[in-house]
């Protein structure tokens, strides 16, 4: 029996730890410090799943959970989550994260490679299917010209005045307004504004959001350098969401630089996160949805066309599970265990993309998806 460790039992760690517990091939632990979260998976999972309450910014104790484990995946807060994936190589552990990092991952592929482990960073739904597909499409065209990315979070329930909730840390979402945007333009990175170059976008199932300039194209600015000569990801909303968080942006809630407010100092943003978070966090039962194209335009046998997957989940009533958190938790879980099974076992650091090219793997990570009940159409089109 194959023992995994699943670091983080939050929205995303929970749904990981349930579909592994699902399959007798797999013994699962999960470990977390909150013990709500852990109270969630034990619900959610009953006693297929151990609970272990530990300080996972604590590198001794993070050794010990993952002692007896032949994989781990990890759901762990960015502001450990680079510091854990290095004791983690360290402990000749393999490796699938969807952890947000601002470190560049890639930094550690030689200490994975002195350890003889697989760790695949990014492994959720955008960066981590978003960056899976682009790859193939790099791939299957050549050249390949241009590559697209559109993907939002959404409550299936528009309510006024934010018609949004994050299915992911809020503290997150407000870096995503605030840090500017890389894109490929010509060849080269060039760096927009967030919530810059506004446009109206339709999808089947949503009808018509709102796209806006983020930094999600994260890895493939470089791993698809010069390869591929335009590239951007934009995040969507339901119309109206950009202007009013231009405002908040402008006036100086998100800025991390304190205000004397009656003799006290006080940062902007911590106020802000703490009258906003409550209005923005998803409360039992509400339903999210997630929305997503990838797109690839570019030459094959000889014709210029276009491959585009497109993506609409809606929150799962029976496991209770949101949208964002399935469709995040699922393609970790998948590679995780083509690990495990020995379907990849190359040592190194490796982000989706890099695995495009391994034989049949994007046909069966998209089969398994759809097992789930998670669908990305595909189709393609000639251009012009």
């Amino acid at each position: 029996m194959t023992r995994v460790v699943v670091l983080g039992a939050g929205m995303v760690g929970s749904v990981m730890a349930s579909d592994l517990a699902s399959d007798a091939q797999f013994s699962v632990a999960a470990a977390d410090f909150s013990a709500e979260n852990l109270a969630q998976v034990e619900r959610r999972c009953g006693g297929r799943v151990k609970t272990m309450r530990a300080d996972l910014s604590d590198g001794a104790a993070l050794r010990r959970i993952i002692a007896d484990a032949d994989i781990v995946l990890g759901a762990l807060s960015s502001r450990i989550a680079f510091t854990a994936l290095r004791t983690i190589l360290e402990s000749g552990k393999n490796f699938c994260d969807i952890s947000f990092m601002a470190e560049d991952p890639l930094e550690l592929d030689s200490l994975a490679k002195r350890h003889n482990v697989t760790a695949v960073v990014d492994c959720g739904v955008a960066p981590g299917m978003s960056h899976l597909l682009a790859g193939y499409a790099a791939s299957q065209l050549s050249p390949c010209e241009n590559i697209e990315i559109y993907v939002g979070g959404l409550p299936r329930e528009r309510r006024w005045p934010f018609e949004y909730k994050a299915a992911f840390s809020p503290a997150d979402v407000i870096v995503e307004y605030t840090r500017p945007a890389r894109l490929v333009e010509h060849g080269k990175i060039v760096v927009r504004e967030a919530l810059s170059e506004p446009e109206l976008m339709d999808f089947s199932g949503t009808g018509t959001l709102e796209a806006f300039n983020t930094d999600g194209l994260r890895s493939l600015v470089k791993t698809l350098a010069g390869r591929v000569s335009f590239m951007k990801e934009k995040t969507l909303r339901y119309p109206g969401h950009i202007e009013l968080v231009r405002v908040f942006r402008e006036t100086g809630y998100f800025s991390e630089e304190p205000v004397k407010v009656g003799g006290v100092k006080v940062r902007p943003r911590d106020l802000t996160a703490k009258l906003l978070f409550p209005k923005w966090t998803y409360g039992p039962g509400e339903e999210d949805l997630t929305v997503m194209r990838v797109l690839g335009d570019g030459v094959k046998n000889g014709k210029r066309q276009r491959m585009q997957w497109d993506l609409l989940d809606v929150y799962d009533r029976k496991s209770q599970s949101t949208s964002m958190a399935r469709t995040t938790a699922f393609p970790c879980v998948i590679v995780a265990k083509m690990i495990a099974a020995g379907k990849l076992k190359k040592p190194g650091v490796f982000t989706p993309e890099s695995l495009a090219t391994e034989p049949r793997l994007v046909d069966d990570v998209l089969a398994e998806h759809a097992a789930c009940g998670v669908r990305y159409e595909f189709r393609t089109e000639m251009l012009s």
